[in-house]
C-alpha cells in the first residue's frame, strides 16, 4: 500500500510517459524495415502462431536494429499465446525461465525466443504469478495481458515496436520510432519505479546509448546516480552476463566512460573503482587501453576472452594488496598468490566469474613476475607455456599504461623473433648485468670505509 501511495506522488525526475491505448500504426510504405531481412525462422514462428489463432509479432531489439540498418544478433517474438500454448504449437520448443517464463523454439543452431504478452504488475496478483521485493525489484513477472499492456511493460520506447510480418505494419505504442529518429534512449513510465523493478535497466540504458550512439533522455538519466547502489541487490551471476554485454560487444571503451559518468562502475568493480580514486592516471589509462584493444579485436572479428579483460580490469587493485601482505612479512610469491586469490574472491561477490575464466586469469597474473626470470633455459620454457602469448600481451598492456619494466616487453618481442644463437647471446647478456652492478657497488663502497671507521 505504501508503494502504491508513493507512486501517486509527483515524480521529482520529470513526468512519466503517458500510456497510449491506441498505437501509431506505421505502414510498410513509411519505414525501411523489410520482411526479407528478418530470419526466416522468426517469420515461420509468427505465421504459425497467427494461423493457430494467436496474435504474434516480431518485437524488440531486432526491429530497432533493422530500422537503424544494423544486423540483429537474434530475433524475438511476442504473442498472445501462453508459454504452454506455444510449446504445444511447436515440437521443437522448450519452456525456460521461472522469474520470467519464455519459450525457446529451436531451428538447428538458431533459437527464436517467444514471450507471452505481459500485463502491469499489481500487488493484488497472486504470489505464484507476480512478486516484488521490498525495494520494488520484480522477483517474478508472469502476469499475462494484452498487446497494449505488453507495450507498456517493456523497458525502453525503442524496444516497444511490434512488426507484423503479414502486413508489414509496425505498431508503436510508446513513440519509439520518434525516439529512434531523435537518437534517444527513453524509459517507458516512471523512471524511478522502472529502475526499482529491475536495476539492470540502468546498465541497459548505458549499453544501448553506447551501442547505438544515442543519448539517454534527461528524465531517464536523472535518477541513475542516486539509484546505482540498487545493483548490489542483483545476483552476481546475472551481473557477470551484463558485464560481458557491456564491455565485450564492440563499444567497451565508450560504455566504460558512461558507467563512470553515472556511478555504475563501482557496484560492478568496487576494488578497481578504489584503484581509480587512488591512482587515476595509471588505472584509467590501463583500463581504457584494454577496452580499446578489445573493441579493435571485435571489429576485426578476432577472438576475445573475459579472462584477459577481467585480468586487466582488476590488475590495478592487485599491487596494493601484495604490498600490504609483504608488509606483514609474507614473502613476495606467496603474497602475490594470496592477494590474487582474495581479490578474485571479493570480485565474485559482485560479478561471479566462472572458473573457466578465473583459472587462465590467474595464470596471466602469475606469469608476470616469471617473465622477468630469463636465465638459463627459463626463457625457452616460458615461450612453450600455453599462456605465454596472453601473458606477453598483458605485459605490453602494462607498459602502455606507464609501468616501468626496464624494457622487458621489448626484450621478449626481440627474443621471439631471434635465431637460436641470438637468443643464447641475449640470455648471456642478462647474466652479465648483475655482475657489473655488484662490481660497481664494491668500487663505490671502498672510499667510504676510512670515513666510517676513523
Amino acid at each position: 500500500m505504501i508503494r502504491k501511495l508513493l507512486q501517486k506522488l509527483p515524480n521529482p525526475f520529470g513526468h512519466p510517459v503517458r500510456h497510449r491505448t491506441t498505437p501509431a500504426v506505421i505502414p510498410a510504405s513509411q519505414h525501411n524495415l523489410r520482411r526479407e531481412r528478418i530470419s526466416r525462422h522468426a517469420v515461420n514462428v509468427v505465421e504459425r502462431l497467427q494461423q493457430a489463432g494467436y496474435q504474434a509479432f516480431v518485437v524488440g531489439g531486432c526491429v530497432r536494429d533493422l530500422l537503424l540498418d544494423l544486423d540483429p544478433k537474434d530475433f524475438d517474438v511476442a504473442t498472445s499465446a501462453t508459454p504452454e500454448q506455444v510449446r504445444a504449437t511447436f515440437r521443437n520448443a522448450r519452456l525456460i525461465g521461472r522469474r520470467f517464463k519464455l519459450v525457446h523454439v529451436h531451428f538447428g543452431r538458431e533459437i527464436i525466443e517467444v514471450a507471452t504478452f505481459r500485463a502491469g504488475h499489481d500487488e493484488d496478483n497472486g504470489d505464484e504469478q507476480s512478486r516484488q521485493s521490498d525495494s520494488g525489484r520484480l522477483l517474478r513477472d508472469n502476469v499475462y495481458g494484452t498487446l497494449e499492456q505488453d507495450a507498456q511493460r517493456r523497458d525502453f520506447t525503442i524496444n516497444a515496436l511490434y512488426y507484423n510480418v503479414s502486413t508489414g505494419h509496425i505498431h508503436d505504442y510508446a513513440n519509439g520510432l520518434h525516439d529512434i529518429r531523435n537518437r534517444q534512449v527513453r524509459l517507458i513510465g516512471n523512471p524511478v519505479q522502472r529502475y526499482q523493478e529491475d536495476p539492470v535497466r540502468m546498465l541497459r540504458a548505458v549499453r544501448f546509448a553506447a551501442k547505438l550512439n544515442f543519448d539517454i533522455e534527461p528524465h531517464s538519466a536523472a535518477p541513475i546516480i542516486e539509484l546505482a547502489d540498487l545493483l548490489h541487490d542483483i545476483p552476481a551471476a546475472r551481473l557477470f552476463d551484463e558485464v560481458l554485454k557491456l564491455l565485450m560487444s564492440g563499444q567497451g571503451e565508450k560504455t566504460f566512460a558512461l558507467l563512470l559518468k553515472y556511478d555504475l562502475f563501482a557496484p560492478l568493480f568496487p576494488d578497481t573503482d578504489e584503484a581509480i580514486q587512488a591512482n587515476p592516471d595509471y588505472t584509467l589509462k590501463l583500463v581504457h587501453q584494454a577496452l580499446r584493444n578489445t573493441d579493435q579485436r571485435i571489429a576485426q572479428d578476432r577472438p576475445v576472452t573475459p579472462a584477459f579483460l577481467y585480468a586487466a580490469l582488476l590488475w590495478p587493485a592487485l599491487p596494493p594488496r601484495i604490498k600490504a601482505l609483504e608488509a606483514r612479512g609474507i614473502p613476495s610469491i606467496p603474497a602475490h598468490q594470496q592477494a590474487a586469490q582474495e581479490l578474485l574472491a571479493e570480485q565474485c561477490r559482485h560479478t561471479t566469474v566462472p572458473k573457466r575464466f578465473t583459472i587462465p586469469l590467474r595464470e596471466i597474473w602469475d606469469l608476470q613476475p616469471r617473465l622477468e626470470r630469463r636465465s638459463g633455459r627459463r626463457a625457452d620454457q616460458m615461450l612453450e607455456h600455453p599462456r605465454f602469448r596472453a601473458a606477453y600481451d598483458f605485459l605490453l598492456l602494462r607498459e602502455s599504461a606507464g609501468e616501468q619494466t626496464d624494457g622487458l616487453g621489448d626484450w621478449w618481442t626481440r627474443y621471439q623473433d631471434a635465431s637460436e644463437d641470438k637468443r643464447r647471446q641475449m640470455v648471456r647478456e642478462l647474466a652479465d648485468k648483475p655482475a657489473a652492478k655488484r662490481q660497481r657497488s664494491r668500487r663505490k663502497r671502498k672510499p667510504r670505509s676510512p670515513q666510517a671507521n676513523p
